[in-house]
């Protein structure tokens, strides 16, 4: 079995795989997770004032991805398989219009061609939900890029139109809140690379720059004559909590602009289940249920949004129960986003996670 394990980058040696990805301020992949080191990495590591980093430790069980249904379970399934909601798609084409517009968006040039690309990817995005009626995402699908930071902005971006959506805002609010989430990063090109990539929490004063993001991406929107005070403040205050206690203002919700109410709810949730330098990946049910604990700090009306709108658990994966048993979705309810109705693969049980008392005590891992 693999494990993550956390070593000081001058005990490495070469041969030893990574396990985190290592990006530059622009958000692109100096080194991929899973690459394995040899002594020219690991000396632009220490150059580039790395110290510690996680890497692979252990061998893969080749077993272990193995996975047989029985004929009972496969009946069960053919019966009670119900397609998920329409979710938001991205065309090849699309999907490569994204990725090359949202670098150019992060590369600092401050013209009116980022105008242009943010307008472009927008509009993509919108479209792609308009054309099947999306009303639900799942995250997982969209893959844009394999750079963190570009990969961030499209998730937030998607995510908080269909948010907007749900809440039935107009056409114009949704692109606005689109443009914002794919905007509410950019100032982290303007903090240094050591902060960005460190595999550790933050100290007090790191963390006072990295804080400082949302400020430099207001100053950066706000200069561009393109975009609204709506965008800007969207941008600036997707930090702040209703309860006072975010930055870079601390104001409550009285003081925070509805877009970045929506921006916040997409902003924790995508960064939760995303592995950062310094942190695994939350699976997806520990993000949802830290999300639905924070009632204090975050939108009552974008959080409900958020819960009716995610699919954690796509019909057709393969999740493991509480209980030992794999099993396989075949239904999703808006209203039980952590319990869909899945059967076990072994027994062909069928686990009404979401209704069936009897289930009570079954979770999905």
């Amino acid at each position: 079995m693999i494990k993550r394990k956390l070593v000081k980058t001058r005990t490495l040696t070469p041969g030893m795989k990574i396990d985190q990805a290592i990006i530059d301020r622009l958000g692109r992949v100096l080194v991929a997770r899973g690459a394995e080191l040899d002594e020219y990495v690991i000396d632009s590591l220490l150059k580039l004032g790395i110290m510690n980093i996680y890497i692979q430790d252990g061998e893969a069980d080749p077993d272990e991805d193995k996975i047989v249904i029985s004929k009972a379970a496969e009946k069960k399934i053919e019966k009670l398989y119900t397609e998920d909601r329409s979710k938001v798609t991205l065309s090849n084409s699309v999907r490569k219009r994204v990725a090359e517009g949202i670098q150019f968006i992060y590369s600092g040039d401050t013209s009116s061609a980022v105008s242009d690309a943010t307008a472009s990817i927008t509009n993509d995005l919108l479209d792609a939900i308009d054309s099947n009626d999306a009303i639900a995402i799942d995250i997982s699908t969209l893959k844009t890029s394999d750079e963190y930071t570009f990969k961030h902005s499209v998730d937030v971006a998607t995510i908080a139109m269909i948010l907007g959506k749900q809440q039935g805002l107009s056409r114009k609010q949704i692109y606005e809140i689109g443009v914002s989430g794919l905007l509410h990063d950019v100032g982290k090109t303007k903090v240094p690379l050591e902060i960005l990539n460190k595999p550790a929490r933050l100290d007090e004063e790191e963390f006072a720059i990295m804080k400082q993001h949302s400020v430099f991406s207001f100053r950066m929107v706000q200069n561009n004559p393109d975009f609204n005070n709506e965008i800007a403040y969207a941008v600036l205050q997707h930090h702040e909590k209703i309860n006072g206690s975010g930055y870079p203002m601390g104001v409550n919700e009285a003081q925070i602009t509805p877009y970045a109410k929506i921006l916040s709810v997409a902003d924790i949730y995508d960064a939760l289940v995303t592995e950062r330098p310094y942190k695994p990946a939350f699976t997806q049910r520990d993000a949802v249920e830290m999300i639905m604990s924070m009632t204090n700090e975050l939108d009552m009306t974008a959080m409900k949004s958020f819960l009716e709108s995610m699919i954690l658990y796509p019909v057709g994966s393969i999740v493991e129960l509480s209980n030992g048993e794999k099993a396989k979705v075949v239904r999703n309810s808006p209203h039980y986003i952590l319990r869909p109705i899945v059967v076990g693969l072994t027994s062909g049980k069928v686990y009404d996670l979401g209704s069936d008392l009897k289930c009570a005590n079954v979770i999905i891992l």
